[in-house]
């Protein structure tokens, strides 16, 4: 039979599914495009997400007989299978064992990925040299706190073992700070898994605060474990720019760091991918250079955010088309040519509150430098940190061709946004 239906497994934006779809303009074959997801479309907008596949299968991810029952009709004409968001993984490794003929990762590999304890102790095992110290904690207990004062050392980082998109994250640098930050986190992370459809209990990771420069690279590794690497970005982070808060808000590529970085970088990258056991899927790597050299902060079995637009306006790379090839199996098109410099921007207020004014996104249009924003909230909606689970107001994406103007109208940028918020006791907070 004919092998000509790609499927994409967990809820989408409809920029996301677009970018799946438009695989079709880069693949010789005619092809069918197919969703599975496990409810029904809830407004109109899921639907119009909904109504651009060819197939749609609404299936209960904890029920492997509801997940065979949908894949019937169509197992014999699957070509691929891909996930484009962590938090739908769990999900795609259930799917994994009723597609035995794909080119799949190991369930058990994508388990190492987006449990960030069990990744720690695989980058261990493997080689400590790139991962930096870590311990389990189950408490707030004042033993618990002193222990981790001993072992790991201040600075140091809190997080939950299974949330992405630095939810929860936070950065203490002293016994105050830790023990907020633990009680913050064990507080809310049962509330989060629940949104996020995770059903294991809270974990929660400690480990040392890595000081140095962030950076991330997206790698495709096909069937047999062979590495190719996307170009490396620049990552700036909330703590950086004067937030209280870990998070990426800056995102640029290309980079001005040397070859000899650069590959000692890809080098470590591809380490963590080995460690893990990751196979037929593209990875999101994130790394620390530091003085004693690379060291991996995580890794995540998927496309990294916004990578997509910025490896296609920076390189010309096709990004979520080479996400596909790789499992199929293909070799990935990796064009190396610079087109330009592309950033992205995550806008949080500075304090959380009610957002009460926000300026700036209509005159930052006017730019030259400008390519695109996408807004979360508006004025009247509650302000979150990331550390608190909250999510960005708007995100801005950048483009120009030379460097120095992009930087220029960056700095144009950052000071037109202005978002005040409210405390209850009426006070203001402006960014």
């Amino acid at each position: 039979m004919k092998k000509d239906i790609v499927l994409v497994v967990g809820h989408v934006s409809k920029s996301v599914a677009q970018t799946v779809i438009d695989f079709q303009d880069v693949y010789k074959d005619k092809l069918r495009f197919a969703l599975m997801q496990e409810n029904e479309p809830a407004n109109a907008a899921e639907q119009e997400i909904f109504d651009m596949f060819d197939i749609t299968m609404v299936v209960n991810f904890d029920s492997p007989q509801t997940i065979m029952k949908a894949l019937l009709p169509y197992q014999n004409n699957l070509l691929v299978m891909t996930c484009r968001s962590e938090v739908w993984i769990p999900g795609f490794q259930k799917v994994i064992p009723h597609v035995p003929y794909l080119k799949t990762p190991v369930a058990q590999s994508l388990h190492w990925a987006i449990d960030k304890l069990e990744m720690r102790r695989r980058f261990s095992i493997y080689d400590k040299s790139i991962t930096p110290r870590y311990m389990r904690v189950g408490d707030v207990k004042k033993a618990t706190i002193q222990n981790i004062e001993e072992k790991i050392g201040f600075p140091l980082v809190v997080k939950p073992t299974g949330l992405a998109s630095s939810l929860l994250v936070t950065i203490a640098y002293h016994h105050e700070e830790l023990e907020k930050a633990l009680k913050t986190v064990f507080k809310k992370i049962k509330a989060l898994n629940q949104t996020y459809n995770r059903s294991e209990e809270p974990r929660v990771l400690v480990e040392q605060f890595l000081e140095g420069n962030l950076y991330s690279i997206d790698v495709y590794v096909n069937s047999l474990g062979r590495v190719y690497f996307c170009p490396l970005v620049g990552v700036k982070t909330g703590i950086q720019v004067g937030f209280d808060d870990f998070f990426g808000y800056q995102q640029m590529t290309p980079t001005k760091l040397h070859k000899d970085s650069v590959e000692a970088a890809q080098v470590v990258a591809e380490k963590s991918v080995h460690a893990l056991g990751l196979r037929s899927t593209t990875a999101h790597v994130e790394l620390m250079r530091t003085e004693t050299g690379w060291k991996v902060v995580e890794v995540g079995p998927r496309i990294g955010g916004f990578r997509h637009s910025m490896y296609e306006l920076s390189y010309g790379i096709n990004h979520a088309a080479n996400d596909i090839r790789i499992r199929i199996p293909r070799k990935p098109i990796i064009p190396k040519k610079v087109l330009g410099y592309t950033a992205v921007f995550k806008f949080f207020a500075k304090k959380q509150g009610i957002i009460t004014n926000l300026t700036g996104i209509k005159k930052m249009q006017t730019l030259k430098s400008f390519y695109g924003v996408s807004i979360n909230k508006k004025v009247g909606d509650k302000a979150e940190s990331a550390a608190n689970g909250g999510k960005s107001i708007f995100n801005v994406t950048m483009f120009n061709e030379d460097r120095s103007k992009l930087l220029a109208d960056i700095r144009r940028m950052e000071k037109m946004v202005n978002i005040e918020t409210v405390f209850r006791n009426g006070d203001v907070s402006k960014k």
